[in-house]
């Protein structure tokens, strides 16, 4: 039972992060929409949610060193390596690949995918609470 439970805890954790990096990534295109020359990207979600529960016990995004002499931190590749940069849909004069109609939808989709993992995950502690107390 306990195996059951921590398989589906380190899932929505893996899944949690990626979505809050996701939601940054999304943030930071819809922040950069007037800037020359900017490049939108995305994460390839469904890429690096399989690699983070692919590594086992470990899930989650991978902490970046900024220093050769940083100790690594997990040593597998983080969701960074799963970022790609979103199709032009509409060329800009001044080289700037955000489209907002694009960003603003995948920012709420992103953002409505989180408060359902959250809903799920609160209803299934809810639902463990109810059986162990047996109320």
């Amino acid at each position: 039972m306990k195996t059951l439970l921590d398989n589906q805890m380190r899932f929505h954790q893996a899944a949690f992060n990626l979505q809050a990096y996701r939601q940054e990534l999304l943030a930071s295109n819809i922040a950069n929409a007037d800037t020359p020359h900017y490049k939108a990207r995305d994460i390839d979600f469904r890429s690096a949610l399989q690699n983070a529960i692919g590594k086992g016990g470990q899930s989650g995004v991978a902490l970046d060193t900024t220093h050769q002499a940083h100790i690594a931190a997990g040593g597998s590749a983080g969701a960074g390596s799963f970022v790609k940069y979103r199709n032009e849909y509409q060329s800009a004069v001044d080289g700037n690949t955000v489209n907002m109609d694009v960003e603003r939808a995948a920012f709420a989709e992103n953002a409505l995918r989180y408060e359902a993992s959250v809903t799920f995950i609160s209803g299934m502690i809810r639902s463990m609470n109810t059986a162990l107390t047996g109320q």
